[in-house]
């Protein structure tokens, strides 16, 4: 059973600054550069990249968002480029056991959760880093500032929104905290009512709506809390005038949790895998707008990632399905 020390560990890992990881290649290296343009013998083996979209966000807009970032691949890459937005999380998770997408940036969770399902069958090649060089952000617990919440001892008998199953700030992490602090995260012991939103953005409008009193989301826990903090779906929702940060009260925030990566299927080729992490490490700095599109705001850029990085998430995750299956 996960212990108040295992996620002290979580917190601590997830923290690490570029300090702590010399050997992991970064966007801010001065050698760090976008690979030339050009065909790849790779190709023979992937004629065309699909690409996963998590979902948590109307369509469109994810569309809109990945749209310069796609054809960025084709022009580099020459091949061509396929989106694929899923509806929830467990799409993508799906694509990735079926073997019908290649790449995909994923939260921790949802990493784990394709990483158990494959049984190894991905792994990461990047992670955003925040602008303090840290790999981590926070899940936050937000509510309307005028429901008169001010604590989260006070969603005693309230409802509550989780963003999706297979998100790490919008349903694990939580979930794993409230238990560590002695509050049952199930509908009816201190809750009046739990549910899941739709994803992040659903989450929030679903609070704004008044059809739940609070929900958790994501947001990288630095910059400007005024405009949702400088990344996150709060930062994104401000952007796209869906949210007025002073329309709602953050009741609580949770230690650091590891940044999510963008993560590719094990059995692809070598040479794929490094251009796709070279490709990445250098785009904040080639293509700052594309970056800052593609990660709902910006940090410093990206870091090279291993799957040590996620064992913590990999070990929550067994310990929610111990968890389901004592419940049922």
């Amino acid at each position: 059973m996960l212990t108040r020390r295992h996620f002290a560990a979580l917190a601590a890992g997830a923290a690490l600054l570029p300090a702590a990881a010399i050997a992991q290649r970064r966007t801010l290296d001065a050698a760090t550069a976008m690979p030339p343009v050009g065909d790849r013998a790779w190709k023979a083996q992937i004629p065309q990249l699909r690409i996963g979209l998590l979902g948590g966000e109307n369509e469109s807009d994810r569309l809109g968002r990945f749209g310069a970032y796609r054809q960025l691949l084709e022009d580099t890459f020459k091949v061509p480029v396929r989106l694929f937005p899923a509806s929830d999380y467990a799409g993508v998770l799906q694509a990735f056991s079926a073997a019908q997408i290649e790449m995909s940036s994923l939260g921790a969770s949802g990493y784990a959760g394709a990483w158990l399902d494959t049984n190894g069958g991905i792994e990461p090649l990047v992670v955003p880093e925040e602008n303090d060089g840290s790999i981590a952000y926070v899940s936050v617990m937000v509510t309307r500032t005028d429901s008169g919440i001010t604590n989260l001892e006070q969603m005693r008998g309230k409802t509550l929104a989780w963003a999706d199953p297979n998100s790490t700030s919008g349903y694990l992490i939580p979930r794993f905290a409230l238990r560590r602090a002695g509050i049952n995260p199930e509908s009816g012991p201190y809750f009046s009512r739990t549910g899941f939103a739709g994803g992040h953005e659903q989450a929030v409008v679903a609070v704004l709506q008044r059809q739940y009193d609070a929900a958790v989301t994501w947001a990288s826990g630095q910059g400007d809390v005024a405009q949702g903090y400088s990344r996150g779906n709060l930062r994104a929702m401000v952007e796209k005038g869906m949210l007025n940060m002073s329309d709602i009260r953050i009741l609580w925030t949770s230690d650091p949790i590891p940044n999510g990566p963008l993560a590719v299927r094990t059995a692809l080729p070598a040479s794929f895998k490094e251009d796709m992490k070279l490709f990445h490490l250098a785009l904040p700095k080639t293509h700052p707008e594309i970056y800052q599109q593609v990660e709902r705001g910006g940090g410093t850029g990206y870091r090279e990632a291993t799957h040590a990085m996620f064992q913590m998430i990999v070990d929550l995750r067994r310990e929610e399905a111990t968890e389901r299956r004592r419940r049922s």
